[in-house]
């Protein structure tokens, strides 16, 4: 059996929002890739929270790698964790006076200016990879429409190699070209690297594009329904 990379049974979480963060089950395998549906802007926040073990749930329990959030010890504990994530949010910082390759350079590197040899190509198989073409690359960040600047930041997010891609309201501003090329994109991406996808979205078409598996979050109850299947059992 595929080891889990996140679980997740019985969490409320109060944000002080309308109602708190709900979400009964879910389980993801190593390599699977689920989006779901039904996230506002700020309880997508509040998920990608919970799951990188940032925050902890009011009840019930997370487990990333098999092992529960609230068993994480201290931060340099948790910094290993969260390195086995790749983030992709639009509330990951990018410097926009710096062009595409100084950006994607800063996960190896603070020296940027120009990056080293070494590092500069590692960041220029990373734009290749996320598919930011080469005419870019020495533009400002700035330069860049919203689906430029958030394939840099899923440039970024897979740096470090993760084992899971977390996506929050990533398709956010895009035109719909867009939302199904970025989707496809991160999809196959994934599927090379054997990383696991998890969307947090309100994009009912990138969540068709990204995953395998979509899912709608009922909010008042926090059972998530599997899209076109009805109530799926294993998710409670």
């Amino acid at each position: 059996m595929t080891a889990a990379v996140l679980e997740i049974c019985g969490v409320t979480k109060d944000y002080r929002g309308l109602r708190p963060l709900r979400l009964q089950q879910l389980t993801i395998a190593a390599g699977e890739q689920i989006a779901i549906v039904g996230f506002d802007a700020p309880s997508a926040e509040v998920f990608v929270n919970l799951v990188t073990g940032a925050s902890l749930p009011d009840t019930g329990e997370i487990r990333i790698f098999e092992r529960a959030t609230a068993a994480i010890a201290d931060s340099a504990d948790w910094l290993a964790t969260i390195d086995r994530f790749g983030i992709v949010s639009e509330r990951a910082v990018l410097l926009d006076a710096l062009t595409v390759i100084q950006n994607l350079a800063m996960p190896f590197t603070l020296d940027i200016e120009p990056p080293p040899g070494d590092t500069r190509q590692l960041a220029e198989r990373l734009a290749e990879e996320v598919g930011l073409p080469e005419r870019v690359w020495t533009n400002p960040v700035a330069d860049l429409d919203v689906a430029g600047r958030m394939r840099v930041r899923l440039g970024r997010a897979l740096a470090l190699e993760p084992d899971v891609l977390l996506l929050e309201h990533a398709s956010a501003g895009m035109t719909a070209t867009d939302v199904a090329a970025f989707g496809k994109s991160v999809r196959t991406i994934a599927a090379n690297r054997s990383a696991a996808v998890v969307a947090a979205t309100a994009d009912f078409a990138f969540a068709r594009a990204v995953a395998a598996r979509v899912l709608t979050l009922d909010p008042a109850t926090g059972r998530l329904k599997e899209s076109g299947r009805g109530w799926f059992g294993r998710l409670g």
